[in-house]
């Protein structure tokens, strides 16, 4: 039975004012058009799936050959074709109201423009739109695939302290970051570990998932989580280098928070599904304390107090 409110949903069904905000975010912006650029080669035939306001499309209608934006949104299919009948090459760009999810082009493309991004690959669709794609384009035109824009995400996880009062107010919350801007109210406690890297040419699962620990690098109370998306927009063969763009960090608070040292270890485990809501990530989530961090002074204590226990422990830590 389909949710009522699965319209309402972001990722479904992406409301035109939000997307003036994407026009108005200078670093997406520039990141897509260099990546575009740098991957549409003059004569291509190009794809996006989720269009928006056809602005990637323009972007690729410069150099490319036909260009087929793909948009569910009567209201955003309507807003793209008047943008790019008033933007240069625009008429390369055919605008067709579908869904990405089942859609294909009526000939082979070699490029796809898919930004259906959020942090964490939840809540929009990028990863069951392109792996549907991937499927469905191998069966009606075989192999290659297109060249993909972005072309990877990799992802990681930060443990932090976070202050969630709000002048005076107490309240643990999902929060959003700013990737380029000073978090003032952000204590790191250790350094981001990579969980995931998704090359989209590849064959990926659509899972999202991690079971690992990380060493705790500063005394703190630790009460949430970071969740980082970095997404490779393209890569520069040339100059080896690419091009990257940040999604929002996200701020996810522990249910219980956990004191903690520098060198204990901690056990994260979480298990979600690309696309799914955001408390799909916080519902999986289990964070432990493994392993306290014995001081180095205490340890020369035991080994003042009971030295042959000391040794017999030293010797078999040797062994293994």
């Amino acid at each position: 039975m389909k949710n009522k409110f699965e319209s309402l949903e972001l990722g479904q069904f992406i409301p035109l004012h939000y997307h003036h905000n994407m026009l108005n975010d200078t670093i997406r912006m520039k990141g897509f058009r260099e990546a575009i650029n740098l991957v549409v080669k003059p004569g291509a035939k190009v794809l996006e799936l989720g269009g928006g306001t056809g602005v990637q499309s323009f972007f690729a209608a410069q150099k490319a050959q036909k260009v087929y934006c793909v948009e569910r949104n009567p209201e955003l299919v309507g807003a793209a074709r008047s943008f790019l009948a008033k933007n240069i090459n625009g008429g390369k760009v055919e605008v067709i109201q579908a869904d990405a999810l089942h859609y294909l082009p009526p000939e082979p493309v070699d490029v796809v423009i898919c930004e259906m991004l959020h942090t964490g690959l939840l809540r929009e669709k990028q990863m069951p739109v392109i792996d549907s794609f991937k499927k469905r384009y191998w069966e009606k035109f075989g192999s290659p695939l297109p060249v993909f824009v972005p072309e990877a995400s990799i992802q990681a996880i930060q443990p932090i302290e976070q202050n969630f009062h709000f002048e005076g107010f107490y309240a643990p919350t999902i929060l959003f970051q700013d990737p380029r801007a000073i978090q003032e109210r952000s204590k790191s406690l250790g350094n981001p570990d990579v969980f995931q890297v998704l090359s989209y040419a590849e064959p990926f699962s659509q899972t999202c998932h991690w079971d690992g620990e990380i060493i705790i690098a500063e005394d703190g109370q630790l009460n949430a989580l970071r969740l980082i998306t970095k997404n490779i927009l393209a890569i520069n063969m040339l100059t080896h280098s690419t091009v990257d763009w940040h999604t929002q960090y996200i701020i996810i608070p522990l249910s219980t928070p956990i004191a903690v040292s520098k060198g204990d270890h901690i056990s994260i485990r979480f298990s979600y599904q690309g696309g799914a809501p955001l408390n799909a990530l916080s519902d999986s989530l289990e964070v432990r304390l493994v392993s306290k961090r014995v001081p180095v002074l205490e340890l020369a204590l035991e080994a003042l107090n009971y030295p042959s226990k000391f040794r017999s422990n030293t010797s078999q830590m040797h062994h293994h």
